[in-house]
């Protein structure tokens, strides 16, 4: 259970799905049926093999790998939104803030937005959690008695009751433990953590999920209880350390607030709160055609890098194919890419001139230019589907059994090995 747990862990820590979602991560059912099916093909002529699950690197490669792909694939489909050349990119509204450091946006509108339209922005102050902090307690304490216990969590919505027991020989850190596992696991809106003063010492912590407040409400929640005060008095879960505030911001010189810090602005430019401006107007309006499209291929070569950065990882110290694999897009194309200013350095990465870029894409090569860059997506496309469907093929295993050409059949739950995430199938 350790190495499942060592797995998941890695996966959460490092990519942490629920923070990094995307758009083009929800599909249709016909788009999952097509996975699987492309899942089956690869398995049916997949040879029969055994992976060695102490083996920390395989896993976390194997999550590298499938993670990495999705990613490249919601570039490529972002990119591709518009059409699938590269050149519709000349046609796509791409916003721009003047400094990302203090707001960030992107254009969330139609066509018909005026490339002219823009506004100016200062940032004043943020939207701000509810933040509930409890008494710091001896963590190997014993200060709860064995029994059952209760309390209310009231929200602006909703009332939520939470039991928990303290049973024999649990200390002030399991019982902390405990209620933070309850709050976690509930969904409720709210994130429990157990923070530490260096002397020994623990505490609860409650912050809320959302920020700000709706009007004519002082808290987003409150800890109540009738049966146990004095267990909720002694972890202090019911003190506000920092109250719940709105955002606060001039739009045009007009002063507004908002419960959070992202918000859409005429249906058009969904805008990020970063930080205060400290009186600096940013200003948001749209790039120029060409700027946006080097953005998009820039995005592109970060996508490739990062994966021929992940083969060269694993290549230390495994024999891989995936490195090799993937530097072999930018061998096959390094003369079309280098004409256009896309260089292959010498540990198999690629870099890019973005003025030759700009300047390709409306010079009198530009159909070359495009054709270049289209061959470099529609080839970083197909290796990133083939990755995701398959990532157990560049893993090292012990080839057990090849199927006989030709007469073989599909193992249906053989894929869960890779669509499972390594779970250990001996248990």
């Amino acid at each position: 259970m350790a190495r499942i747990d060592a797995a998941y862990n890695y996966y959460l820590s490092t990519y942490n799905p629920r923070g990094n979602g995307s758009k083009y991560d929800i599909h249709k059912k016909s788009e999952l049926r097509a996975t699987y099916n492309e899942m089956l093909k690869a398995n049916k002529e997949s040879p029969l093999y055994k992976i060695n699950l102490e083996d920390t690197d395989i896993t976390k490669f194997a999550i590298d790998l499938k993670e990495n792909a999705r990613a490249a694939k919601n570039v490529i489909k972002e990119i591709s939104s518009n059409g699938d050349s590269i050149e519709s990119l000349l046609d796509k509204k791409v916003a721009a803030s003047s400094n990302d450091e203090y707001v960030s946006v992107q254009y969330v509108g139609g066509e018909d937005t005026k490339s002219s339209d823009s506004f100016n922005i200062t940032v004043n102050s943020l939207a701000t959690p509810q933040i509930n902090t409890g008494n710091f307690l001896t963590a190997n304490g014993y200060d709860f008695e064995e029994g059952h216990y209760s309390f209310d969590l009231n929200t602006t919505s909703n009332s939520f009751e939470f039991q928990f027991n303290v049973g024999m020989g649990d200390n002030n850190l399991d019982v902390q433990k405990k209620i933070a596992r309850l709050v976690n696991s509930s969904d409720v809106g709210l994130k429990a953590e157990i923070i530490n003063n260096g002397r020994e010492q623990t505490a609860l912590q409650l912050t809320s999920k959302n920020t700000g407040l709706p009007e004519g409400a002082s808290k987003i929640f409150s800890i109540e209880t009738d049966t146990s005060w004095a267990e909720i008095n002694r972890l202090g879960i019911d003190n506000t350390s920092n109250l719940a505030h709105n955002s606060s911001f001039t739009l045009n010189d007009a002063e507004h607030s908002s419960m959070s810090n992202t918000f859409t602005i005429n249906k058009a430019f969904e805008v990020t709160l970063l930080k205060p401006s400290e009186g600096e107007n940013v200003n948001v309006g749209f790039k120029t055609n060409t700027e946006a499209l080097a953005d998009s291929v820039s995005d592109l070569i970060n996508v490739y890098n990062n994966m021929v950065g992940i083969g060269a990882n694993y290549s230390v110290s495994h024999n891989n194919s995936y490195f090799v694999e993937m530097t072999g897009i930018g061998r096959t194309l390094s003369e079309q890419l280098s004409d256009i200013g896309i260089s292959q350095e010498e540990d198999g990465t690629l870099s890019m001139n973005r003025k030759a870029i700009e300047d390709g894409v409306t010079g009198a090569n530009r159909d070359d230019v495009f054709k270049t860059l289209n061959t470099f997506k529609n080839a970083l496309s197909a290796a990133a589907d083939k990755t995701s469907v398959n990532p157990m093929k560049y893993v090292d295993k012990l080839m057990v059994e090849y199927k006989n050409p030709g007469k073989n059949f599909t193992a249906v739950y053989a894929s869960s090995a890779y669509a499972g995430m390594l779970i250990n199938q001996a248990l």
